[in-house]
């Protein structure tokens, strides 16, 4: 019983190691790659994600775009909760999944990134040409006059208006925390140019991405030499798209994430693996300085 258990377990060590080899050769062989990452990429740098790794939902319901928007106790609840989580994605750092991109990025093999991720982990790595699909949590936007402004900024206004939040929760994705208190006493700052209603940068569930964006980066699919997923289980169609958008183009698809992703069934390569053990270990094959 020993011996077959070991045997299955160099098996899968063999099986790992020529699909990074893989990996590396595909890497190697490409001048212009779109690489897609989401959740997985942000892990090790401590900010939750919403999935297991079968793809499972282990969150409670996230907030929707037209909830915010409506309801004031919803804007209520997710400042609350905000105020919290942010501190958890304003002091995260990159991980050597970014730090690695970015020096593939450096060397020509990339020609654009796009990230699920709204933390932007991959610009503080020094990554440059980043599209930021979802928005980014450190920007705030008026929905009455469009003037933007700093999440860090708004820390310190929601902190003096609430003196009553607590001061550490669970964190959770997206800088949410889960915290007990009654959300009905929170009081929500506005825009100090208009006095309209402040949203984070971001695009909530229920709402869409601008199809300019979607267009340049199927424009970018069709001149790449194929597109690279990294810690994401393209659960959400706002990626997954863009699977598609590179199968109907022939484009190699390789994915990189130790779970069941929505586009398996596309996939040249899939290196079932943590993505920041796999890039920690291409750094040298790759000579990436």
């Amino acid at each position: 019983m020993n011996t077959m258990t070991n045997s299955i377990t160099a098996y899968r060590k063999h099986r790992k190691f020529f699909a990074t080899d893989a990996l590396t050769q595909f890497i190697n062989a490409s001048e212009n790659l779109v690489v897609l990452t989401g959740a997985g990429c942000s892990a090790h740098s401590g900010i939750p994600t919403y999935r297991d790794s079968r793809g499972h939902w282990q969150r409670s319901d996230p907030i929707y775009h037209q909830e915010f928007i409506s309801k004031p106790s919803s804007r209520q609840r997710y400042w609350a909760r905000s105020v919290i989580g942010w501190p958890n994605v304003a002091n995260a750092v990159p991980n050597a999944a970014h730090y690695a991109l970015a020096a593939i990025e450096n060397v020509g093999k990339i020609g654009l990134l796009v990230t699920q991720n709204i933390d932007s982990l991959h610009q503080r790595a020094g990554h440059k040409n980043v599209v930021d699909l979802h928005g980014r949590l450190d920007r705030v936007v008026c929905l009455g006059c469009g003037a933007a402004s700093s999440r860090h900024a708004l820390q310190e206004r929601l902190l003096i208006a609430n003196p009553q939040l607590p001061k550490s929760g669970d964190f959770a994705p997206d800088g949410d925390a889960d915290i007990q208190i009654d959300v009905t006493t929170i009081d929500v700052p506005s825009c100090t140019e208009c006095e309209g209603i402040l949203k984070p940068d971001v695009v909530f569930f229920g709402d869409n991405v601008k199809p300019k964006i979607v267009q340049s980066i199927y424009q970018s699919l069709s001149n790449s030499d194929g597109l690279l997923v990294v810690g994401s289980s393209l659960k959400v169609y706002s990626g997954f798209r863009f699977c598609k958008k590179a199968a109907e183009l022939g484009k190699p698809i390789v994915c990189v994430n130790p779970g069941v992703t929505r586009g398996d069934s596309l996939y040249k390569l899939k290196v079932k693996a943590d993505c920041v053990k796999v890039f920690s270990n291409l750094i040298e094959p790759l000579e990436l300085k």
